[in-house]
């Protein structure tokens, strides 16, 4: 397996573009992204649990409820949720693509991200639409991946080469995500495309279980988003012998996605609102791994903990803290935690107490854009993973005038 160009593009099948349509206000900054398969894909997705929804979720779950789509149009600067219209307006981009494409409208993934509560105008997306589908491209992934931005920094896309019983697949995707940034079986907006041949029930079975260990291990600001989404379309076009059940090309499809999710996972966390660090909390020796996992993402979630990180203060303590009312069942006096970065190594606690460290050294380590927090739980088996990032003054911000 290695990693390769292309984002959503990369998998053989697939065209992509990206527009300002008006929906934003800055001609400056793409509003409207459209993927498009060669062929009907199997499709499987993951939905936001908040109870409040975009309409555009209940839209696409109806689409996809059949395990097929063709494409993806999504619209970045409005999130068509809280909208008395938002349903039909989310039928509405599904009829245009249909018009446009040729793809059936009830085979479209539709997604809408931006500001909550205000009403998405069609016309803007109605009058982009031709020169939408005009420049779609199968080098066109980095258009889309810039079109569905919002208060991202950067776009964020990824792809990777793999095999599956001699035939070379490839699987690639795109994503949005700074702020409001809380998943629970899902999060911001994330489309995976492949050319690998998989079924809708080990597809939908893939990226549910994948996602537990990266997705649901990311938080931003402790918020989770009306719209959060993630699809993966799989549209055969590689050749290999569809996987019907769970075995050595289920296990090789895992983690190519795998490898997708979680450099999409740092991206995210490295771009959130405002922040400096990107912050990964490793948890091992737990004897669970509800343990593992509840503890790191405490750790990643807590406020206090971040401000320090943004800070470059070494205060293990706030580490233990969040450990301590996570709900994860430890032995407190076993726990050991150190900080790494390209900086180096340093052990600042030791079975649950403070040892002595060299606090020029820890300024050093916690100056770093990247910064590991590992946290051993005792001499159980169990290990995770948790995604983050500092907390910052321009977190405040960006957010005190977001609407505005």
């Amino acid at each position: 397996m290695k990693m390769i160009t292309g984002g959503v593009c990369a998998a053989k099948g697939f065209k992509a573009n990206g527009i300002h349509c008006g929906i934003r206000h800055n001609h400056s900054k793409k509003d409207l992204a459209l993927i498009v398969s060669d062929v009907p894909a199997t499709a499987a997705a993951v939905y936001t649990q908040n109870l409040v929804k975009g309409a555009p979720l209940a839209i696409t779950k109806e689409n996809i409820a059949n395990g097929i789509a063709q494409a993806v149009i999504c619209n970045s600067g409005n999130a068509n949720t809280c909208n008395a219209d938002g349903p039909q307006i989310a039928r509405d981009m599904c009829d245009l693509v249909q018009k446009a494409t040729g793809v059936l409208a009830n085979d479209v993934v539709v997604a809408s991200t931006g500001v909550i509560g205000q009403p998405l105008n069609i016309e803007p997306i109605a009058k982009g639409m031709d020169a939408l589908t005009a420049g779609l491209s199968y080098d066109g992934g980095h258009a889309a991946a810039e079109a569905i931005m919002t208060t991202d920094t950067v776009s964020k896309e990824v792809a990777v080469e793999f095999s599956l019983g001699g035939k070379v697949c490839r699987m690639g995707g795109i994503a949005k995500g700074s702020g409001m940034i809380h998943p629970n079986m899902a999060t911001m907006l994330v489309f995976i495309t492949t050319d690998a041949a998989i079924s809708r029930e080990m597809l939908q079975k893939a990226l549910s279980s994948d996602i537990t260990a990266t997705f649901n291990m990311l938080s931003i600001d402790g918020d989770t988003s009306t719209n959060d989404m993630v699809t993966v379309l799989a549209n055969g076009m590689a050749g290999n012998d569809q996987i019907l059940s769970e075995g050595e090309d289920f296990t090789t499809f895992m983690q190519a996605l795998n490898s997708i999710t979680v450099a999409l996972c740092r991206m995210i966390a490295g771009d959130g609102e405002g922040a400096t660090k990107l912050l990964e909390c490793k948890t091992t020796g737990a004897d669970t791994l509800e343990a593992a996992k509840t503890a790191a993402k405490s750790v990643i979630c807590s406020s206090l903990l971040k401000a320090a990180m943004f800070g470059a203060d070494a205060n293990w303590g706030r580490v233990l803290c969040a450990i301590g009312y996570s709900g994860a069942d430890v032995d407190v006096n076993k726990i050991d935690v150190a900080f790494r970065s390209n900086a180096g190594t340093i052990e600042v606690c030791k079975n649950g107490a403070g040892i002595p460290f060299s606090e020029e050294l820890a300024k050093k380590i916690l100056l770093e854009k990247e910064i590991e927090i590992l946290v051993g739980l005792g001499d159980g088996p169990y290990s995770a993973s948790a995604w983050g990032c500092d907390l910052t003054y321009d977190y405040v911000k960006i957010n005190g005038d977001y609407r505005t």
